[in-house]
C-alpha cells in the first residue's frame, strides 16, 4: 500500500470536494485539484508508508 492510497475517499477540507486530492511526492504536498489549497506532509524515514 502507498501513500496515494490513503487519499481515495478523502474530501478538501476546504471546498469539500470528494475525491480530488492528488499526492506530489517530490514537492511532498496534497493538493486539491478542484480549488487548489496545498498542505506540507511529513514522512517518518523510519518507518515504511
Amino acid at each position: 500500500m502507498t501513500l496515494a492510497h490513503f487519499l481515495d475517499g478523502l474530501r478538501c477540507a476546504c471546498c469539500g470536494q470528494l475525491n480530488a486530492l492528488w499526492l506530489d511526492p517530490v514537492r511532498a504536498l496534497v493538493e486539491c485539484r478542484e480549488c487548489g489549497q496545498a498542505a506540507l506532509i511529513v514522512l517518518d524515514e523510519g518507518r515504511p508508508v
